[in-house]
């Protein structure tokens, strides 16, 4: 439902049933953009959250205390959600500690999270079943450790971060200590780094891949998928595959995407 530093919402389901990765936008406009594709708030079984920065969290609270939809996150992400004053309605009895590496179930979804390098006070990726599909998301991603390059290269699908082009950050108005940061290993995930480790796991058989939190000041849809299809090409791909490489809209919602 969006992408990026504005905020961050995934809805991953079908008409019955469905979980919500990140709540970083506002309640109405999930409602919103979930009517608009004829899906019901009610279905929503579950708010998966990956850490606690603002543009993370924004309706987790709303969504966990007003509307009743449990909140999953590991308990030191829940106390820092609390502790964001961005995050108006605080979680007082939604929350569902989870622990990295131990599965839970959500409805028919089962769910493990895992340790990926970022600055906020935990950071989590998830990778998704259901039923037959596989799916991994990743954003907000310093750096792809070897633990991280294995679960990610086991999905089928990916929703994996591409925040800057390293040309554009290095020349852009951002000051010297945010440009570090966002190029450090706590920090976010460069094309380049996307682009080589999504060559070599569809190599491995991941099938497509979602470019997440793209950079509205360092980087474009198109520079990012470009930077992809280019690493592809290089490993001897065809081009039909790039239709396999998706750069999801920062600032409205992205069509449905139907996964097998």
């Amino acid at each position: 439902m969006s992408s990026g530093s504005s905020g961050n919402c995934y809805f991953l389901g079908n008409t019955e049933e469905g979980i919500l990765v990140d709540a970083g936008i506002s309640a109405r406009r999930i409602k919103k953009t979930l009517k608009e594709h004829n899906i019901d708030l009610g279905i929503i079984k579950g708010v998966c959250i990956t850490h606690d920065h603002s543009d993370h969290i924004i309706a987790a609270g709303y969504l966990g205390e007003k509307c009743g939809i449990p909140v999953y996150a590991t308990r030191e992400t829940i106390a820092g959600m609390n502790r964001n004053f961005r995050m108006p309605d605080k979680i007082y009895t939604a929350h569902r500690f989870i622990v990295k590496g131990a599965p839970f179930k959500i409805g028919g979804f089962e769910i493990t999270a895992f340790g990926v390098m970022h600055d906020g006070s935990d950071n989590s990726g998830f990778a998704i079943r259901y039923g037959d599909t596989r799916i991994a998301f990743a954003t907000d991603i310093g750096c792809l450790t070897p633990e991280v390059r294995n679960i990610l290269g086991k999905a089928r699908y990916l929703v994996l971060e591409s925040n800057y082009d390293a040309g554009m950050l290095k020349a852009g108005r951002y000051p010297g200590f945010l440009k570090r940061r966002i190029a450090g290993e706590n920090g976010h995930l460069s094309n380049s780094d996307a682009a080589v480790f999504i060559a070599e796991a569809f190599g491995k058989g991941v099938r497509k891949v979602f470019l997440c939190h793209i950079s509205a000041e360092n980087n474009t849809p198109r520079i990012a998928r470009e930077c992809v299809c280019n690493a592809l090409a290089d490993r001897g791909f065809d081009a039909s595959r790039y239709t396999d490489v998706i750069a999801l809209a920062r600032t409205e919602a992205s069509p449905v995407y139907i996964l097998e």
